[in-house]
Formats: structure tokens, sequence, C-alpha cells
């Protein structure tokens, strides 16, 4: 049997226009008016029409696109509604099926020259359709009996006997209410007239019958249009095309020609595309399987594997098998310029050793103690201690044992307005001392009642690093069991089936989370035994199964190496953690403070700090500053001052002494260190004392003071 695709029949457009001649074309409501549901499917070729050359027709929400050539399949059709045709003025309206309006055949103009014409016009099952009424307009003789001009008959019933001729029993209705009956020959010739029936159809009886449906009607309500009516039936046309995924629906109406193509292209096969996770619904005799790639993955992938970019429009790929796999989503740690994330297989050989987490608040700490209790963490930042806030002292290398979370009374302002804050309480640990093994053990329950807890608010900002013991080796399918998510982890041996692990060399990786993710193992036929895993959830790509065979002899499947770590990008994560519905509160803020309280504080704070600024910003009386000494005219660095000069306190200012006494004090020399004793110069310091009687209180200045004041205001006026 000669098998052909659509895409190898519809490439060549000589072979179609050559399929299509000589064939007559149908306008297709009326060919699928024609057809009987027994006889689907059937395919039917576009010629021409509305439709000439390609055109998209929006229906009901889908797109229906048909162009010269197309070959359209039809598995199914449905009565829609009714299209009405005023015969008159060729007006066309609808009526649904359901119609509950009544009509009356409107008898032909045209006479028949036989009965057996009229009858056969006659709806199916004539019995039940009768009686009904004709006219003669020549006259008939039958026997004895004689039939005039214009006799009208009423058709009783239809009388068929074996090796006769079947008859036909009419009542004849004569002059002054003379009636007969009469059998009458069903081959009888004549001019016969029908007369219009007192029977009345409904929509649904007339689109049963082929024979009422090629009929005139009239309305018999008086109050609408009493016009002849050419009653036809519009289908729901249930079909499939080429490279379509689904059944799509159109209704047959459509002014567009076709041709019945159905002997001729009995074996050509439609092409269905299917998405990924629609692959995964195939029953499993279907793999292995060549498949072609109909629509490529897209270039803003969300994944970054060297497969990737191999799977291109009109390439081949192998499904080997479907089915579910358990995977973990590791991320790198935050101090590398780019930080990775890898979605790894839980079959990864690599093995693993547990690393500390680091926290940078206490809520961070209290979450992570809710899945990890007994958590242990020591202090890598200095933090001061300030009871107003309710914050505690820390010092690098504190040990802290995180016991549990707590609601406490926070006194702020003083006034004793207390706001309830959650805290986490916490045992300040001892580090255990090498030499004293022997006492520990003694005094073990000494030190439990005399450990210290403190509080930590949750809005507490600090530095901390997990304390941990563990130096196992783990496979990543027992991490994921016997510990709780998120950990921290370092490759400490590689997987021996990759060829370039990509974990290993990482410092740190974390475990995002677990998942049990849906996944094809495929191959390239170029080298079938490299297989890797694609994400089903996380990969749009369309694709077809072919009847290719499958590259390697004698059915026999090639052992594979399963590639088992795939890189991702952080809008992977982004979307793992909105799918999992990780909506976690964030931290908590630190209570309000009262307002006047906080207003005097601050102004407290603002002013130490305005006071302490401008102690550091001023120089010292006793000496310029640096920039001030290094501002020369040729760069030289000036003379070092005199170590009586060079003290951290502030020269003694005392009241004017009298003219009789001296003040000695030590001078700078340039370029030239003068070296004092200490004691000596504590001691001329000390000789300037204040004068309790003297009436004035101005500042006695040091003369080696004063020199250096003018040289330093001299060089920034210079500057």
């Amino acid at each position: 049997m000669l098998h052909l695709t659509f895409s190898n029949f519809t490439s060549r457009g000589g072979a179609a226009r050559r399929l299509m001649a000589g064939m007559a074309a149908l306008p297709l409501q009326q060919l699928i008016a024609s057809f009987d549901k027994s006889t689907l499917p059937k395919i039917l070729q576009v010629c021409s029409g509305v439709y000439f050359q390609g055109s998209v027709y929006e229906i009901s929400g889908s797109e229906v696109s048909f162009s010269t050539g197309d070959l359209i399949k039809v598995i199914n059709i449905e009565l829609l509604s009714v299209s009405c045709k005023d015969v008159g003025n060729n007006d066309v309206f609808e009526l649904p099926i359901n119609h509950t309006g009544l009509f009356k055949v409107v008898p032909e103009e045209m006479p028949y020259s036989t009965l057996e014409e009229m009858l056969s016009l006659r709806p199916v099952g004539l019995d039940s359709c009768l009686p009904f009424t004709f006219s003669i307009r020549s006259k008939i003789s039958v026997g004895g009996f004689t039939l005039g001009a214009g006799s009208v008959l009423t058709v009783l019933s239809v009388e068929r006997q074996p090796g006769e001729e079947d008859g036909v029993r009419c009542h004849v209705r004569g002059q002054q209410d003379v009636s007969a009956e009469v059998c009458l020959p069903i081959s009888s010739h004549g001019e016969f007239r029908e007369c219009e029936s007192e029977e009345c159809f409904t929509v649904r009886d007339i689109m049963s019958s082929p024979c009422l449906c090629s009929r005139r009607f009239r309305f018999v309500s008086t109050t609408k249009s009493q016009r002849a009516l050419v009653l036809s039936p519009i289908y729901q046309v249930h079909a499939v095309m080429n490279l379509r995924k689904n059944i799509f629906k159109f209704p047959s109406s459509l002014e567009v020609d076709v041709v019945d193509v159905t002997e001729a292209c009995g074996d050509v096969e439609f092409v269905t595309p299917l998405s990924l996770p629609e692959v995964l619904s195939q029953p499993e005799e279907c793999f292995p399987a060549v498949i072609e790639i109909l629509e490529a993955p897209d270039t803003h992938s969300m994944l970054r594997c060297s497969w990737l970019p191999e799977l291109s429009k009109d390439s081949h790929v192998i499904f080997h098998k479907i089915g579910t796999s358990a995977m973990v989503l590791l991320s790198s740690s935050k101090g590398r310029k780019t930080q990775q994330y890898f979605l790894v297989s839980q079959q990864y050989a690599g093995r693993f050793r547990r690393r500390p987490r680091e926290f940078d608040s206490a809520y961070e700490l209290y979450v992570a103690s809710m899945q990890s209790p007994g958590l242990k963490v020591s202090v890598t930042r200095s933090c001061e201690e300030d009871e107003e806030e309710g914050l505690p002292g820390l010092s690098v290398g504190d040990l802290l044992e995180v016991v549990r979370c707590d609601a406490v009374q926070l006194a702020r302002g003083g006034r004793g307005q207390n706001q309830a804050v959650e805290a986490l309480l916490c045992r300040r640990l001892q580090e255990p001392d090498d030499d004293d093994e022997d006492e520990e053990d003694e005094e073990d329950e000494q030190q439990q009642d005399g450990m210290e807890e403190i509080l930590l608010p949750l809005f507490m900002r600090g530095h901390f690093v997990e304390v941990i013991a563990d130096n196992k080796k783990y496979k990543l399918k027992d991490l994921c069991k016997q510990f709780s998510l998120p950990l921290d982890v370092k490759v400490v041996s590689r997987d021996a089936q990759l060829e370039a692990d990509p974990l290993v060399g990482f410092a740190s990786l974390r475990i995002e989370g677990a998942m049990s993710e849906p996944t094809i193992q495929a191959s390239f036929p170029n080298r079938p035994d490299r297989c890797f895993e694609m994400p089903t959830q996380w990969l749009s790509m369309s694709v077809s199964f072919t009847r290719l065979a499958l590259p390697w002899a004698g059915g026999h499947t090639p052992e594979c190496r399963v590639e088992r770590v795939i890189e991702v990008t952080d809008t992977f994560l982004y979307e793992f953690r909105k799918q999992g519905g990780e909506d976690a509160p964030p931290p908590p803020r630190p209570p309000k403070r009262n307002l006047s309280t906080s207003a005097s504080s601050s102004s407290k704070k603002s002013s130490k700090k305005t006071s302490e600024e401008g102690k550091s910003r001023r120089p010292d009386k006793g000496a310029p500053t640096e920039e001030m000494a290094s501002l020369t005219v040729n760069r030289r660095r000036p003379a070092p001052l005199a170590p009586g000069i060079l003290d951290d306190q502030p020269p003694p200012v005392g009241p004017r002494k009298p003219p009789a006494a001296k003040v000695t004090s030590a001078k700078a020399r340039p370029n030239t260190y003068v070296k004092m004793d200490q004691s000596k110069k504590k001691e001329e310091v000390a000789q300037i004392t204040a004068d309790e009687d003297s009436d004035h209180d101005y500042e006695t200045l040091d003369e080696s003071f004063a020199t250096v004041v003018k040289k330093a205001n001299e060089n920034v006026c210079f500057y």
C-alpha cells in the first residue's frame, strides 16, 4: 500500500491541481448536506471561493484558515441550524433547529407527468404522511371509470401486491358532493398538480427528510411572511487538518467550493502536533520513537544546557521513555560575580558535605530554628548593647543556642509604656576547654544552671554562622531525606558518570528545594547513548511522532548515560518558588517609639554626635592637622612638633597672672626634634595656675601654641 504524508502530498502543487481536475466542485454546504453520517470520514479539498489563496475566518473565537489545495478531513457533522431563503427576493435568514414554528408545503407550480413522479417527492414513510390531495388537468379512464379534468383526488393508501403493479387508492370528490374510491395504477400518465395540504411540519421534521428538504414551504402563521421559502440545513462540521493540534469546528455555510477526494487520498496521514505534556499522556508502547520537532523551544528559555540549542525546527530527536524524576534545585553562593542555579536529579552520584549557613538577622535564625530545632550559631560581628531598643551586646565568637520564640514586653521611653515584641530566646554557651575536659563532665549540671539566657528581638540585625560538627559524606537523596531545606553543602567527590561535572569547584551550594518533575528521557540520533532528561513543565515546544526507524540495529536499545545536571536561570528559581506557594511573611519591623521620648532621645544623640564630629573636625589647640601641615609652597613636610605640643590634652587655660610671675615653655626648633623629659613637660604645664583674685577671665596662651596657630593660619590662607 502506498503511504503518503500530508507534507509530501501538498508540497507538489501540480499534483494537487491534477487531482482536482476532472472533479466537479460543489459548494461546501451542498456537499455536506448530501453526506450520511455512516459514510464518514470524508476528505475534502478546497478549490476556490471566498477563501481563495488563503484567508482567516473567525468563528466562535477560533480561527479557521483555508487555502486552495488544503485537505480537510470531515469526521463528524452535527445539525446546527436552518438557512431559510426567500424565493422571491433571495433574502436569507437562519432559524435554530428547535424553532417551534410550523410550515406548510407550497405546491409545485410545474405539473407532474406520472403519479410515480409525484409520489417520489413525498417524505420517506409515505403511509405516515397520508392523506394528501392532488388534481388532474386532463381526462383519465381507469377501467370502466372516467375521471374528468379538474377532478380532485385524495390519496388514501398505496396498495402493493406481489406480481402486480402498485396502485394508489384515492378518494374522488365529485360534483354535488358525490364521492367514490378508485385505485389508480402508479404508472398512470397525465397532468397532475399537487394541491396545498393542511399537513404541517416543524423544522426538525423537514430536516430529517431528504425529500422534504427539496420542497418549498411557507409559515402557517399568517402574521409572518407568506412567501415561499427554501430550507437548507447548516451543519457544524467537525474536522481535522494538517498541523492542527485539536479537532476544529466550522459551519457548512462557508462560501467555499470543495471536492470530495476521499478515494484518491485515503492513505494521506494528517500530522498532529503535540506539546511535551501531551507526549506524557501517550501510552508507553509508543516509546522509543523518533520525534520531529515542529516548533523549537523559545530562545528565552529558563534552561541553560548544552543540548538546548540542538533542538531546532525540523530536526529529529529520540524519545526513549517517559516518567517522573526526583530533582533538587541548587544555587551557588551570593559572593560570586554571577550566581548560578542548577536542576539536579537525585540520582546524581557525587558526594556532599554539609556547610554552615550564614544568617543576617534574628528573624533568619528564627526561620532556620523552626526547621532545625536546637540550632547553634556563632557570632561573626560584634553588636553593642542598646537597652532602649532591647538589643543585647554580642561579641565575635559568642556561641548561641536557639531555644524558642517568646513574646516579651519592651520598655521604651522610660514612662512605663511597654510594647510587646517577639524575641528569640537563646542560651549563651561557653567554648569547651581542652584542658578541663574531665572537670566539664563533673560540673555539667552547674554549667546548665548558670548558663546565660539572652533575648534577640526578631527585628535585630546581626551576623551569625551555623555551628556544625558533621564531617560525613552524603548522597544527594540522603540529604533531602535527613535534613530540612534549605541546606548549604559542598561537593567533595564528583559524579564519575559525567564528562564534566559543573557542581565541582563551588565553595558552597544551597539546596533550595526538592520536587518531583515529569521528564522525558531523550537523545539525538547521532549519539543515541548520550541521554538527557527534558523537564516537560519548563520547556515549551511542539513535536510529532514519525515512522522513521530507530538508529540502532537489531532492536537492541543501547545502554544510556544520562546527564543529571541542568543549569537554569534565576527566572526558574522565581517560578519554582511561586508555584510552591512560598509566600513567607516579611521580617518584623521594630516597634514604634513614643514621639516625645524619641524626639528628646534623638536630639541628645544628635547633639552628642555633632559635638563628637566637631571635635574630630576641629584641630587641637596644641598642633595643626596633618592636612594643614602638608600645605607648603614646596610641598615639604614642616618640622615635627615638640613633645609638649603633641599631647592629646588641650593646653591649660587660666586667668592672667601678675606681672611678677614668669611662664616658661618649650619651643619647637625648625626641622629638629626637641627631646624633653615627659615629667618635665607635665611640671611646666602645671605651673600655669588660676588667680582667684583677678578680675579678668582672659586666657593666657602659651608662646609655642600661638606660634603654631599663626603658622597654620598662614598656611591655610596661602593655600
